[in-house]
């Protein structure tokens, strides 16, 4: 078996024969971002309940110490690129602060509506829920996971 060697450079070379033709073109590796995401106070290990309908996704999360005054502020990180943030008084706010790699988060689809997400806070329990976009669901003929008694098989 031969092994060869990792390359030194780190940007990819787009090799085609449109390519040689205008020259060569350098692609750069882009990190791993999405559009729309939703981050909870909590260790990424931390059992949040997700319920998807065709109104709104509901996260709870179960007996915490978050305190009563629960918000939900929508950051946005890049043009393009949203982030809700859960804060509370109880907990220490490490988004703004310092890179945190280890909350929980969640990649919200295109349909959701960020700036119009509530947190609040039900017996002990963090609800958080973020509405979708009405235009989506009118035009959007997918069936939700959970709702009904749908089988998908898999081969």
């Amino acid at each position: 078996m031969k092994v060869h060697p990792a390359p030194k450079k780190r940007n990819i070379i787009l090799r085609s024969p449109a390519a040689a033709c205008r020259g060569q073109k350098k692609l750069r590796r882009l990190p791993h971002i999405f559009a729309k995401v939703l981050e909870l106070p909590f260790h990424s290990d931390a059992d949040v309940s997700v319920e998807e309908t065709d109104e709104f996704f509901r996260f709870t999360v179960f007996d915490t110490d978050v305190g009563t005054d629960v918000r939900a502020d929508t950051v946005e990180i890049h043009p393009g690129v949203t982030k809700i943030v859960v804060r509370s008084d109880n907990v220490v706010d490490v988004s703004m602060t310092e890179l945190e790699l280890d909350l929980w988060r969640f990649r919200l689809p295109d349909s959701t509506r960020p700036d119009l997400a509530m947190a609040r806070n039900e017996d002990g329990d963090l609800v958080v829920v973020v509405p979708k976009d009405e235009e989506e669901r009118e035009t959007s003929e997918r069936e939700v996971w959970g709702e009904g008694n749908n089988l998908v098989l898999v081969q």
